[in-house]
């Protein structure tokens, strides 16, 4: 598998001609229609945003495939593991390839990592309607015309300023997506994630797995931690970790009030690996400790 330090290197190895910036590099699926990239499987120390129909081959990030689908964003992360293979485009899209170094001393360079569809699957890709598809060409097409444009002081500010729009107004879109498909994918999510949680801890996995986590409650959903996060977000308000922090409080609630236990043996029996670390969760979302809990309601059961 080859990692590529520079988008240079990624050019020469794709056979593509040399990027007009050694940070940044810019291609529409017209230029490219049909499309493989260097080693067909490959890591980079730079971002890519690309929008694309795809008629035949396939791309892979994540642990699921973007084949012959709609018209979609996909966001990738550096050093993520990317793999592209024979991909022809349907109708025009574009590529656009950024270093890491090229945000270095910016703001967007801080504000890049809070924007968490660069942490979703290609499954989880973002899908336009015909204005917003409209909106992003806009700004390609800005952010291109300075890209080819004689560098100056300003073009590197400028360029960002565009790809900052293109980063916001995707954070905007796939809150929409969220929200026009929220009966049959953030309701269905949610059951699904709180049966789950349930089915950890009664089948006492609990116990020999300790406590459940975002990353395997995802993997057993088949989506990534950071999607199943925005989606229970979106719907709720609540984070999947609130969730899980939520069931166990309620969980610990209960087993207070209801058994002689001491705090400690109620702790590890949550699947807790220190007692410590109980107490600061329950009295964060509580706001009270297990034994002051325990002191004031256990009188009234």
């Amino acid at each position: 598998m080859a990692h590529y330090k520079s988008i240079t290197e990624l050019h020469e190895k794709s056979g593509f001609e040399p990027p007009l910036h050694p940070h940044i590099s810019m291609m529409t699926c017209k230029e490219l229609m049909t499309y493989s990239v260097g080693q067909s499987r490959f890591t980079g120390d730079f971002y890519m945003i690309a929008l694309k129909k795809i008629m035949d081959g396939y791309m892979l990030y994540g642990k699921t495939k973007y084949d012959n689908d709609n018209g979609s964003m996909v966001f990738v992360k550096p050093r993520q593991i990317i793999e592209v293979s024979n991909v022809k485009f349907a109708e025009k899209g574009f590529v656009l390839f950024f270093h890491e170094d090229y945000l270095s001393g910016h703001h967007l360079h801080d504000l890049i990592k809070k924007y968490g569809y660069f942490e979703y699957e290609i499954n989880e890709a973002l899908h336009l309607s015909p204005q917003e598809e409209t909106v992003i060409w806009d700004l390609y097409y800005k952010t291109r015309a300075e890209y080819e444009n004689n560098e100056d002081e300003l073009s590197r500010d400028i360029i960002l300023s565009h790809i900052d729009s293109i980063l916001k107004y995707s954070d905007r879109y796939y809150k929409r997506q969220f929200i026009n498909r929220s009966t049959n994918v953030s309701g269905t999510t949610l059951k699904k994630f709180q049966d789950l949680l349930g089915s950890y801890f009664e089948t006492m996995l609990h116990q020999s797995k300790g406590l459940p986590t975002v990353n395997y409650l995802a993997d057993k959903l088949s989506i990534s931690p950071r999607y199943l996060s925005d989606v229970l977000k979106q719907e709720t308000g609540k984070t999947a970790l609130d969730h899980i922090h939520i069931y166990l409080i309620k969980e610990a609630k209960n087993l207070l009030l209801s058994s002689d236990n001491n705090v400690a043996q109620i702790a590890y029996d949550l699947g807790f690996e220190t007692p410590s670390y109980f107490t600061r969760l329950f009295k964060k979302v509580v706001g009270h400790t297990p034994v002051q809990y325990k002191q004031q309601y256990g009188a009234q059961v």
